[in-house]
């Protein structure tokens, strides 16, 4: 039986059958679940990928394995920026692994040089990948940049929301949600929620239950801190006779308000 015929969805690490394993540290499939991302080797998913690299190189990595899924995928992607330079983002980003994928997007995110336009521009196929675990590294590794410059990144992500594509209207809401999830808060929309209008206000419709969701949880984030401003705009939002996708959207974003 072939390693993708034996896959059956596991959600734990020991649940993984062995060959499934061996291919996806292998780069020969992608994974399928959150448990098969945390699960793969990426020491040895890098030596098979690149099987070129400077020993020097090859240490570091091994080191950066020892750490947390984030910090993990950072640092071989400074790894690999530095021993391929900018062309090795190009081969990243064409693999076939959605791991290797994501290393191309925090070698996107710690290339120098760029201005927060060329950033988004970069990043932008990778926020549009099929795949679920590139989309959600491509945020998590520009998302630094966005919130050092966050009137340019809401101005810019802004047009993001008119995209035909659910995955980038998504990720314009996702990048900036003020809490969010493996990443660092962002206390200018903890204080001043309103901030992220620009992005908020064209997605409040969204037909795409994938946006409506990231909508909702930015939403359920500010909720934290600011209930009564998160209730005063769904309260707007609701008047006149609104949409499933709106009644959906508030429903979810005030989930956590007593």
């Amino acid at each position: 039986m072939s390693a993708q015929a034996s896959r059956k969805g596991a959600t734990r690490t020991a649940d993984i059958p062995a060959d499934v394993l061996h291919a996806l540290s292998s780069g020969e499939i992608q994974s399928a679940t959150l448990a098969e991302c945390l699960a793969l080797d990426h020491g040895r998913l890098l030596r098979m990928a690149f099987p070129g690299l400077p020993a020097q190189a090859l240490d570091v990595a091994e080191a950066a394995c020892g750490l947390g899924i984030v910090k993990r995928m950072a640092g071989i992607g400074e790894v690999l920026l530095q021993a391929l330079g900018e062309n090795g983002i190009d081969r990243c980003r064409e693999h076939g692994s959605d791991t290797v994928r994501g290393w191309a997007c925090f070698m996107i995110g710690m290339q120098p040089g760029l201005d927060l336009p060329a950033r988004l521009t970069a990043i932008r196929p990778l926020a549009d990948d099929a795949h679920f675990g590139v989309r959600e590294w491509a945020w998590m590794a520009v998302r630094p940049h966005l919130a050092r410059e966050l009137d340019g990144a809401i101005e810019l992500l802004a047009a993001w929301t008119a995209s035909p594509s659910e995955r980038l209207r998504r990720f314009a809401s996702e990048a900036l949600r003020p809490r969010g999830v493996w990443c660092a808060h962002i206390a200018a929309l903890k204080l001043r929620p309103e901030r992220g209008l620009p992005i908020l206000l064209p997605l409040r419709a969204d037909p795409s239950a994938y946006v409506q969701d990231s909508v909702a949880n930015w939403l359920n984030d500010a909720a934290k801190d600011q209930p009564a401003w998160v209730q005063a705009l769904c309260g707007q939002w609701l008047r006149d006779e609104p949409v499933a996708a709106t009644r959906r959207i508030c429903q979810r974003a005030l989930r956590s308000i007593k």
